[in-house]
């Protein structure tokens, strides 16, 4: 029986890099446009401590989401070795299309998959490309799309890719700015006879009860700024709280799919949305089973690169499997969990071997 099997990652990691300490000087508020008690320095000393992070990147002036994609599916396709010519989907996540810096206005025409595309020089129109919006767990649901065509018979090979430029879709007054970032990930996903690896199961759900808005386009905390223009906005406290009570059962239903016992999983990439609560989810994971928490079983990336969103996933995968995070690393065999949670509410979760 085929499996679908990433053949080969690549990342982008933007050169351009914010530290916490050049916050020190904003002018955050609260949701009503009232200023902060705390001063800022404190503010961002809670931040840091919460979720862990202490920088993040940025996208130069001159590149949009769509040539953050571009760059990292370039090195996915390398490293896999596969001809562009021979990709049967081109799948991309992001939320926000392609932003200008200082613009306000979003660019998804054409589509950011089809400019991937156009970028690589492919010239086979039975390559079909287009986007999905899917949250922060965009990627992950590409990667679960691919197989599902490979295992219906009409791919071969997809290229699957995370990219988003965060930092242009921010409010500079609200404290949650300091959360994202800039970046790209892809991958291959190819159809492979026989193979001992590949996609073993996965799980995804959507929540739109209560939850439907726990992320949203919101104004700006700053009443005098243009209100019609949106910034990314989001109720922390409840998409904690939904985290933590659900992300584990999604992870926990993707693992007795596959019929593997939870101790020959080797590594948990989780999206690097919090460290926090990428910790706590972990340990609810791990309670389900009864079982304690492997050491080193969920490598990090967000203390440097902060918070992605479709990109976070597959750019922790690539530089694991790249050596290039200290003291972590996947050995042929490794089954291996790649989950995520976030906007819509989704979330999606898979099991995989190495």
């Amino acid at each position: 029986m085929a499996s679908a099997v990433i053949t080969g990652t690549g990342s982008y990691i933007p050169s351009i890099r914010k530290e916490n300490n050049q916050f020190l000087k904003s002018s955050f508020l609260n949701s009503d446009g009232t200023p902060f008690e705390s001063t800022n320095d404190i503010i961002i000393e809670k931040f840091k401590s919460i979720t862990g992070i202490e920088e993040r990147r940025y996208a130069k002036n001159e590149y949009k989401s769509s040539d953050l994609g571009f760059f990292a599916a370039q090195k996915a396709i390398k490293d896999s070795g596969v001809d562009p010519e021979e990709l049967d989907y081109i799948i991309l996540a992001h939320n926000f299309g392609d932003v200008k810096n200082n613009a306000i206005q979003s660019d998804i025409l054409p589509s950011l998959a089809t400019r991937v595309k156009y970028k690589l020089g492919i010239k086979n129109p039975n390559c079909v490309a287009y986007d999905i919006l899917f949250g922060c767990p965009g990627w992950v649901e590409g990667v679960i799309q691919a197989q599902a065509f490979i295992k219906a018979g009409i791919a071969k090979k997809c290229l699957v890719i995370g990219t988003e430029t965060l930092s242009r879709v921010v409010d500079k007054r609200d404290r949650d700015s300091m959360i994202y970032s800039d970046g790209a990930g892809a991958c291959v996903v190819e159809e492979k006879e026989g193979a001992e690896s590949g996609i073993i199961s996965h799980a995804t759900q959507t929540f739109t009860k209560d939850e439907a808005y726990y992320l949203f386009f919101g104004n700006s905390f700053d009443s005098n700024e243009d209100p019609n223009v949106r910034y990314i906005k989001m109720h922390g406290r409840k998409i904690y709280e939904f985290a933590l009570n659900n992300v584990p059962q999604a992870m926990k239903s993707a693992l007795d799919k596959s019929g593997i016992e939870i101790d020959e999983v080797k590594k948990i990439f989780i999206h690097q949305a919090n460290e926090k609560m990428d910790e706590a989810i972990i340990k609810r994971f791990y309670r389900l089973y009864k079982k304690p928490i492997p050491e080193g079983i969920m490598p990090m990336s967000i203390h440097k690169l902060g918070n992605s969103s479709v990109a976070t996933v597959p750019t922790l995968l690539d530089l694991v499997l790249k050596g290039q995070i200290d003291k972590q690393e996947v050995q042929k065999g490794d089954v291996i969990m790649l989950a995520s949670v976030g906007s819509g509410m989704n979330i999606n979760a898979i099991v995989y071997r190495y």
